[in-house]
């Protein structure tokens, strides 16, 4: 059977890939403790179980959720903004829901992409902005993300040529993979770069909740961004709901016509049901985000207290529940993902899956009780690192 071109170029994704080599160890007997995908370990919060069960049970519930989604969602989504980011919005033009952010990003450069035109990709980042411009037609041109610089894209060293032809900028932060956190001036930074080169900016705000010292920003907050971005949010991490699938893109009104078109092609909304515990979510008690973000926390200190004395050289990051470590010195990424696997029966994912740049790192989610987190470094510091 022949594929098409679109597929030809796609690498095989990596949390998929990451699931197949997890499963075929614990086939073979092994007691994995995976830290590869970011899937969070604790169950949804019972306010939100609840008040999406009794949806489900609403007639009304069970037939096509066409268009932007419930108006008392959006209003919820609104409320958010407002509170957590001082960020004004109107629900009726500037709210769109999504079948989770990652659906969203997917399909936004069908919107606003024609072939060969090019989208600026951070590397290494979140696989699907990549393999979304490659589904458009379009071609990623890699920013690379380094440590000297705060894992922040230098703009001023896109060339030339590639603006010409750019017409999408993605950001993210909180990042995921590296677990950075964007300044204000950074935003600035960028929010006059796109102006200039007249790009879109689509901002990939998952991770806003899962924070420890600072809050994060959002890029709407930064004057002159909803002229020219869009923002997505997901409640999967920040409520553990990575299962129900549900977030929303937010800013430009005109640039969420523009996905929408694409969507009403495509989907016919999120299941009104679960948008229902969207809004028990956004509107209930948020004591639960906050033991959220103390437990990852206590596992971020745990954790990188540990490796550190096994002799391992990772950061304490701010924000996201990830820790981006370098591989041991004469190991390429992949060569250390598969040592812990083989060795450790730890899964972790490989940097240079994430990109180019992701190259002799790491990437740990510390989405195992703290027991567990122990003993996967336990089992890490038995590891010989000799070729």
């Amino acid at each position: 059977m022949k594929y098409s071109q679109r597929i030809e170029k796609l690498p095989p994704y990596l949390f998929a890939e990451i699931d197949r080599k997890k499963k075929a160890a614990i086939d073979r007997g092994v007691d994995v403790i995976s830290l590869g995908v970011g899937d969070p370990d604790r169950p949804t919060p019972p306010h939100i179980v609840k008040a999406g069960q009794e949806a489900m049970a609403k007639p009304s519930n069970h037939q096509y959720p066409f268009g932007a989604g419930l108006m008392p969602f959006r209003q919820a989504i609104a409320a958010f903004m407002q509170r957590r980011f001082n960020v004004t919005l109107d629900p009726a033009s500037d709210i769109y829901s999504l079948i989770g952010s990652k659906e969203g990003l997917g399909h936004l450069p069908l919107a606003f992409m024609d072939p060969g035109q090019v989208a600026l990709v951070p590397d290494p980042a979140y696989p699907v902005y990549k393999n979304a411009t490659l589904f458009a037609g379009g071609e990623p041109h890699l920013m690379p993300l380094n440590e000297a610089r705060g894992f922040l894209p230098d703009l001023g060293a896109i060339p030339k040529d590639i603006l010409r032809r750019a017409r999408l900028l993605f950001l993210n932060y909180p990042n995921n993979p590296v677990a950075a956190v964007a300044p204000r001036a950074f935003l600035e930074e960028a929010v006059a770069f796109a102006k200039k080169n007249n790009l879109v900016v689509a901002y990939d705000n998952a991770y806003s909740e899962m924070y420890f010292e600072q809050a994060p920003l959002s890029f709407l907050e930064i004057p002159g961004a909803k002229d020219i971005g869009i923002e997505f949010h997901s409640l999967s991490k920040t409520f553990n709901m990575t299962g129900w699938r549900i977030g929303w893109v937010c800013g430009n009104p005109e640039l969420i016509k523009g996905l929408a078109q694409i969507k009403d092609s495509i989907d016919s909304g999120a299941f009104q049901a679960i948008q229902e515990a969207g809004i028990a979510a956004l509107n209930g008690p948020q004591t639960y985000v906050d033991d959220m973000r103390a437990l990852y926390r206590n596992r971020r200190d745990l954790f990188v207290d540990l490796m550190r004395k096994a002799g391992w050289a990772l950061p304490s990051p701010p924000a996201t529940f990830y820790i981006w470590a370098h591989a041991p010195k004469g190991f390429t990424s992949t060569e250390t993902a598969g040592k812990l696997l083989d060795e450790a029966g730890v899964v972790c994912a490989p940097g240079v899956g994430f990109g180019p740049s992701g190259e002799g790192f790491v990437r740990f989610a510390l989405t195992v009780d703290e027991p567990r987190l122990k003993q996967a470094v336990e089992r890490i510091s038995r590891v010989v690192w000799q070729k």
